[in-house]
This record gives structure tokens, sequence and C-alpha cells, in this order.
């Protein structure tokens, strides 16, 4: 329970300074693309991810994807975004813990009960 408590204390931003300047350090990098922090979950590693993608609704998605195309491009480029465009962003706002969520707590319900998995865990 201490080391729960110990770990809690660590990752939590408006504890440890730490924790806070490692998120804004990550704000400040997703800002410069224009990127949230879900867009960084990959559907090819996590089938989980993936199946939570596909019950999103479609608006939802395409502005996943848009804002995935936008950070390649301004790669590419090695530019950023505008700094009117940066301050407009909003980095830690998800979309997709919620459905991530439903979508582990099916699997785990699937695999207590003995049923089939809906998809093959294998990563490519």
């Amino acid at each position: 329970m201490a080391l729960s408590s110990w770990t809690q204390w660590l990752i939590n931003p408006r504890r440890n300074w730490l924790a806070r300047q490692h998120m804004k350090a990550v704000s400040k990098r997703l800002r410069n693309y224009g990127l949230r922090y879900d867009d960084l979950y990959d559907p090819y590693y996590d089938l989980d991810i993936k199946e939570a993608l596909a019950r999103l609704p479609r608006e939802v998605v395409d502005a996943r994807n848009q804002r995935l195309k936008r950070a390649m491009d301004l790669s590419m480029k090695h530019e950023y975004l505008p700094e009117d465009l940066q301050a407009l962003q909003t980095p830690f706002r998800g979309y997709l813990g919620d459905m991530f969520a439903l979508v582990k707590k099916e699997r785990a319900e699937r695999e207590a009960l003995g049923a089939l998995p809906l998809y093959q865990r294998t990563i490519p």
C-alpha cells in the first residue's frame, strides 16, 4: 500500500515538481506539432487501441488522422506550428481513455468467461 501511494505521488504533477516539469516538456513538444497525447498510441502495437479507435465516432478518428498528417508534414519540413495556433492546442484533452478502458474491460471479461478472443493478440 505504501508503494502504491508513493508511486501515485511520484507521477502526480500537482504534487511532484519533477512530474510537473516532465508534463510541461511533453506539452510543449505536443503543441509544437499540434498533437494530443492520445494521438501517440499506436493501433498496430496494441490491438485494444485499434478496437477502441474503431468504436469511436468517425469525426474523432478523422480529426486524429488529420493531426497526425499535419505533424508528419511539419516534421518533414523541420518546422513547427505558428505560435498563434500553438496557443489553441489542448495536448492533454483525451478522447480515447474511456473507450480504451471499456475495450480492456470487455477483453478481461471474455478471458474470465473462457470465450474466444475477438481478435488475435499478435504484434506484427
